[in-house]
């Protein structure tokens, strides 16, 4: 397996296939690198090298205690760049992994990176707060914590079944394989970083990283997201950044990379070619 080893210990997983100009996936929570196949399959056969690892205590990563937070992300993120000492690298984080590229950029800067794609990301912050009176209540993460605790498995399995990919809504059709291969990601992690990444993910506010970013960032978010509400997220994240677009979907769920690969990779391609 291919791995490094970050400053306090941690083994972080990755894969790496293919040459050309890199692009970096960071995923989602509670999830792995293999959330990204169809987009490390297609990019690459477009002759770009493809790149993704599992974020500390997720997938294959070791299960540490403690670093869950966007930090320690980050700076995973900026180990891995750099001792695969990538250039020109177009940076892509879905959910979580928005996040994460978002805080990896602003706080590592921008010598390495040409773009950066967020989508259905959490960016500029998701709790509720005074200055963010559009978000979320924070007891509704304070929920999600108490359902990993207390059964994580059946949670991962109605969390994917459910709102993740939209198969809640009328007329869906559901992919159990697609549910199941959520349930498998979410289960090869450990139950520490998954809950500890709650925190992570909802409580970090963006906005001061969001406006250091000066690359060229296509901010991807569906309008029937149910985990990540659209108006409190993509539109406020694209204002943010310096040079910002947004591209909304009508009626494409949070997982929409896997629902809606076809139309996600088309113009993910596009805003790297453009």
């Amino acid at each position: 397996m291919n791995t490094i080893t970050t400053s306090d210990g941690t083994e972080i997983f990755y894969k790496d296939w293919g040459t050309g100009q890199p692009i970096v996936f960071s995923h989602g929570w509670p999830l792995s690198a293999d959330d990204w196949d169809t987009q490390m399959l297609f990019f690459l056969s477009k002759g770009f090298r493809v790149i993704a690892h599992d974020r500390r205590g997720h997938g294959r990563s070791t299960q540490t205690s403690d670093g869950h937070d966007m930090d320690h992300y980050a700076d995973d993120l900026a180990a891995l760049t750099a001792h695969l000492d990538l250039k020109d690298a177009i940076h892509v984080g879905h959910s979580t992994g928005g996040g994460e590229v978002v805080h990896y950029i602003a706080r590592h800067g921008e010598s390495r990176v040409a773009k950066a794609a967020i989508l259905s990301a959490v960016p500029p912050l998701m709790v509720k707060t005074e200055a963010n009176p559009g978000g979320l209540p924070k007891d509704v993460f304070d929920g999600l914590q108490a359902q990993v605790a207390a059964n994580r498995a059946q949670f991962y399995y109605d969390f994917a079944a459910g709102p993740f990919y939209g198969y809640n809504r009328p007329g869906a059709n559901p992919s159990q394989a697609v549910v199941w291969n959520w349930w498998r990601q979410g289960m090869m992690g450990g139950a520490k970083a998954h809950y500890d990444g709650i925190v992570a993910f909802s409580q970090t506010d963006f906005t001061e990283d969001l406006k250091k970013i000066t690359v060229p960032a296509l901010v991807m978010h569906g309008d029937d997201d149910q985990i990540v509400p659209y108006a409190d997220s993509a539109p406020l994240s694209a204002k943010l950044l310096k040079n910002g677009t947004l591209k909304t979907y009508k009626g494409y769920p949070h997982g929409m990379p896997t629902t809606n690969a076809e139309t996600i990779n088309a113009d993910l391609l596009a805003f790297i070619k453009g």
